[in-house]
């Protein structure tokens, strides 16, 4: 694999982890303007950078970039809103628009850090080259966009109170880690018609040929000590370890940048990108929690008691690294991966793919590369086995959620004016 080259808004590898999150709001600040013709894609990785972890960072980049498209859809009305479209003059300026709404609904998401945002974007909309009127009038449309959108989530029960039970008898230890994402499954969707709209039916029994199979191989391939797994399937691995909207969404950044998406057109995009990926979130966090299947780590310790002679035992076994703490059926990376790919196949086409590459926190130093999306997919799958985390039948099921996931968004939000969908 190649060494990680520094794009355009990254950040330096080399930074320490605390210096990260102040980084993230101030550097580069010049530089992205000059550097990222986008300003949709630039704030869009400002947001990653300073985004919360796993599925809560992906709901903020779906408010960020919901707001950024409502904005500049307000000016060039191409599209049906996703919420709302306030009065806008033709001369506004779209990329302040834009850059004030997604600066605002950082502010808002991140009241912390309100004022780092509040000088980025005076930094940002200093380089914009409008009239200064046409600049004003942007940035309190954005601002504006943003208080509606931000308002609309408020209530949406991403933060409420766990309320998972662990299964247990009076008296008897379980133990005591906080489960991830627990109140997902009532969760508002952005697009769905409810968390489980996709709901697939439930995990292969036990007793089948297929479990044993599939059991048999993470057993091989995801164990911590495994001698199958080669080095190469090692690093896929680790590299997959990372979650949330680092994942994903440089990706949905370089299909902007080779498809030269206009601004109005990327604002879509990014949005939809970003609010599928929260909606599939919702989805296998329903089927999750709904079927709670058991773990490999807890199935391989205890497979003397699944009924099913060609499983075996192993009291000692550990996955590669340490298992997330939410049920295992079906697999999340793979519904992600699935919806990612699904929302570029269906928004931007496959047809001329540019060569897609990622960095990961969890491999530091390590660059992978694709030119075709089902080899993206592919690797990604594989990876949650070769971790120890996920059954090849779970990776099947989440992969087939993701395409209903990223077709059902595609089809169903910030529509064409005068479609009929």
């Amino acid at each position: 694999m190649k060494k990680a080259t520094q794009l355009c808004g990254t950040l330096p590898s080399a930074a320490p982890n605390w210096m990260l999150p102040a980084m993230a709001v101030l550097l580069y600040v010049g530089q992205l303007v000059s550097c990222c013709a986008d300003v949709v894609t630039d704030w869009d990785t400002r947001a990653t950078a300073v985004a919360s972890a796993g599925a809560l960072g992906e709901r903020e980049l779906a408010i960020v970039d919901i707001a950024m498209f409502d904005a500049v859809n307000s000016i060039d009305r191409h599209y049906r809103p996703y919420l709302i479209q306030l009065p806008a003059a033709a001369t506004v300026s779209p990329e302040a628009a834009a850059a004030s709404a997604a600066a605002n609904a950082l502010a808002a998401l991140h009241p912390q850090n309100a004022g780092d945002f509040k000088t980025a974007l005076s930094d940002y909309l200093s380089g914009l080259s409008a009239p200064r009127d046409a600049v004003l009038a942007g940035q309190e449309l954005g601002a504006a966009i943003a208080r509606k959108v931000v308002e609309s989530r408020a209530n949406d029960g991403a933060t409420d109170p766990d309320p998972y039970r662990p299964k247990t008898r009076p008296g008897v230890y379980v133990p005591t880690a906080t489960m991830v994402a627990a109140t997902w499954p009532t969760l508002k969707p952005f697009a769905l018609a409810s968390p489980s709209q996709f709901r697939p039916g439930p995990p292969i029994s036990l007793a089948s040929k297929e479990y044993a199979t599939d059991y048999n191989e993470i057993n091989e391939y995801g164990g911590r000590t495994s001698v199958k797994r080669t080095a190469a399937q090692t690093e896929a691995a680790k590299f997959w370890l990372m979650v949330g909207p680092q994942a994903y969404h440089p990706i949905a950044r370089q299909m902007v940048a080779a498809r030269h998406l206009n601004l109005v057109d990327s604002a879509r995009f990014m949005a939809a990108f970003a609010l599928a990926l929260t909606d599939a979130y919702i989805a296998v966090f329903d089927a999750k929690y709904h079927y709670d299947f058991w773990r490999p780590v807890t199935a391989i310790r205890n497979g003397d008691l699944d009924g099913n002679a060609a499983t075996e035992v192993d009291p000692n076994w550990q996955p590669l690294d340490a298992t997330p703490m939410h049920p295992e059926y079906p697999c999340a990376h793979c519904i992600l991966s699935s919806t990612a790919v699904t929302v570029i196949e269906s928004m931007v086409g496959r047809k001329d793919l540019p060569e897609l590459t990622l960095t990961s926190p969890t491999a530091p130093g390590v660059t992978h590369h694709w030119t075709e999306l089902d080899s993206f997919t592919a690797e990604v799958a594989n990876a949650r086995i070769w971790s120890g985390f996920h059954y090849r039948f779970s990776t099947r099921v989440g992969a087939d959620m993701g395409r209903q996931v990223g077709r059902y968004v595609a089809e169903h939000v910030m529509q064409p004016v005068g479609s009929t969908k």
